[in-house]
């Protein structure tokens, strides 16, 4: 049932997902047609070649299509290319963020499930921003989040101040 629930249209998700999912189909699509038209150019193409530019533009698509990232009841889930993956946000044990680049944040609840998460989601949605900042609200409240506060603290400040300058250029007064 939780599964159900988690997936509902009541759940907050990213909003630029489709159009993430829709740019990864166009890049797969221009891949395949262009490497099938210069190779048909070429006059090398068969049948099991045009199978190839297919096959090889389907592998584009997965490796280009980004996470899809839910939450809600208490829920944090990322469906990957491969997994889904969820996590207990009421429930956070820790938190830690990974990389300088590429920065992603890694959260663990106290049953030992593990989700990472690109921070961009966040920064996209700020409904699902503010679904972990309750659950963890929540979690240190019950005393189950011993480790990351102070990372929650900056990125929630951080990703405030960029919907502020958002809001403030949107309305042109920056």
């Amino acid at each position: 049932m939780e599964r159900i629930m988690a997936w509902s249209a009541r759940t907050p998700r990213g909003r630029r997902q489709g159009a993430n999912a829709r740019w990864a189909v166009c890049i797969a699509l221009a891949f395949a047609g262009v490497t099938t038209l210069l190779d048909w150019a070429s006059g090398g193409l068969t049948v099991a070649r045009a199978d190839l530019w297919a096959l090889l533009g389907v592998a584009a698509f997965t490796v280009l299509r980004p996470p899809r990232v839910a939450a809600g009841g208490g829920w944090l889930t990322v469906r990957g290319l491969v997994r889904v993956r969820r996590v207990r946000i009421d429930a956070l044990a820790g938190v830690w963020q990974d990389g300088r680049i590429a920065t992603r944040l890694i959260l663990w609840d106290v049953h030992g499930r593990r989700v990472a998460l690109d921070l961009r989601a966040l920064a996209a949605d700020p409904v699902l921003w503010h679904e972990l900042e309750t659950g963890a609200r929540r979690s240190l409240e019950r005393g189950t989040l011993r480790h990351g506060t102070e990372i929650l603290r900056l990125l929630g400040r951080d990703l405030d101040d960029t919907a502020a300058r958002g809001i403030l250029g949107a309305s042109g007064l920056e």
